[in-house]
């Protein structure tokens, strides 16, 4: 009887409950995206490179070992020699591992010398292969492999010449060995995407002519380069991917304590919770800003209340005179509280899914965050019950006082 008495009531001031359902309804949305967002952003960061059982390179912080061997930030205080990274290669727990070296740039965009291997081996996203738009992969000493951001905001396509330049905010330039574009790698959300990769030998080649930092003054041709032993006496990184995950500690361990020269063999899913927990920060404010949101939401929607009570005062006290009880009329607008409240976390969630399903792909292809159109988890239905118990909670304030109004203050509201 309460209950459609409630849906009748509500329905009577139908234009400002509907707005107020609506502001329910799009802070719950807000809510739910930005939850929705921190575990896809969450979830990519931690994809950001996947199958890679450890990184090794020159003994530093973990943290920032990993941001400059994947995220191309900042540079590493040591180089591994070519001696060490072919004693780990020949260790029998290793499956597989891939050289990486830095220090160069085009553009503002970082050059990374490695291997053919690194297209095969390098995943993300639980597992996916990177994949190439245009072109192929790595066929000739000055061919690289350029990210899908590079050949978007560059310009570039196959074929296209690069010149790259010394250093990372350098404007000397290898210019007397140019290189061409022999591939776009397909958008993948990562790191990779700001790369311009070549060929380990590159590296070498274009520095033949350099020595301590600095140009000797001799220009030697492409053609005599070529026919150059351009072994590499020393890498930044390397990626590791080993035969079994048993042996993933006591390859770290040998790793770390090898005797040549001080490294740091690290675990990417480790080291990526160690920075998440520095950046993560973002994501609570982020959730504090929309959970007020939905707190100014309820707080209009007790606005509402109060300001409905003066017009239904003579409502009120016809309800009293028909021997309704004052813990009725209490129960009344609490009850049209939670309804409004429910009804718009319900209205909240069918917005969610309709902007996920119009967003997540350009959410994807311009931000690399993917974002799962799943059914409703344990805490977002944790979510719904706190907004309508706050919502019944928020209620009682006005509820209290239509409980106090008498019967006779009811009768003597004019017509």
């Amino acid at each position: 009887m309460i209950l459609r008495l409630a849906a009748q009531s509500l329905w009577a001031r139908v234009l400002t409950v509907g707005m107020t359902i609506l502001a329910i309804a799009l802070s719950v949305a807000l809510f739910l995206g930005v939850e929705k967002t921190r575990t896809g952003a969450r979830a990519s960061f931690a994809d950001t490179i996947s199958g890679t059982d450890l990184i090794v390179g020159a003994r530093s912080g973990s943290v920032q070992l990993l941001l400059y061997s994947v995220f191309r930030i900042g540079n590493a205080t040591n180089n591994v020699t070519w001696q060490s990274y072919q004693d780990i290669a020949a260790r029998p727990e290793v499956d597989w591992i891939v050289p990486i070296s830095l220090g160069d740039s085009h553009r503002q965009f970082r050059v990374m010398g490695t291997t053919d291997a690194f297209f095969t081996r390098y995943k993300f996203r639980g597992g996916r292969s990177l994949g190439f738009s245009q072109g192929q992969g790595l066929n000739d000493l000055y061919d690289a492999v350029i990210g899908a951001d590079v050949a978007a905001t560059l310009g570039y396509s196959v074929g296209d010449p690069i010149i790259v330049s010394h250093g990372v905010a350098s404007f000397t330039e290898h210019d007397d060995q140019p290189f061409r574009v022999s591939g776009i790698l397909a958008k993948t959300g990562t790191p990779v995407d700001r790369t311009v990769i070549v060929g380990l030998e590159a590296i070498e080649a274009i520095h033949v002519d350099w020595k301590n930092g600095g140009q000797t003054g001799r220009t030697t041709p492409a053609e005599v380069i070529r026919q150059m032993d351009l072994t590499p006496t020393a890498i930044t990184a390397a990626l590791v991917g080993v035969n079994s995950r048993l042996q993933i500690f006591k390859l770290q361990r040998w790793i770390n304590e090898y005797p040549e020269e001080p490294l740091l063999a690290l675990l990417p899913g480790v080291a990526l919770q160690e920075l998440w927990q520095i950046v993560g920060v973002a994501e609570k404010a982020l959730i504090g800003v929309s959970g007020m949101v939905v707190v100014t939401a309820l707080l209009g929607m007790m606005a509402m209340v109060f300001a409905s009570l003066n017009e239904r005062r003579r409502e009120m006290a016809i309800w009293r005179a028909m021997g309704a009880r004052p813990m009725t009329i209490l129960g009344l607008l609490v009850l049209e509280a939670m309804l409004m409240a429910g009804i718009g976390a319900i209205l909240g969630y069918c917005l969610l899914y309709v902007g996920l399903l119009g967003l997540r792909p350009w959410v994807d292809s311009a931000f690399g965050i993917w974002l799962p159109i799943e059914a409703p988890s344990i805490r977002e239905l944790w979510v719904v019950t706190g907004v309508v118990g706050a919502a019944a909670l928020a209620s009682l304030l006005p509820a209290l006082r239509a409980y106090r109004l008498s019967l006779a203050d009811g009768m003597m509201v004019k017509i």
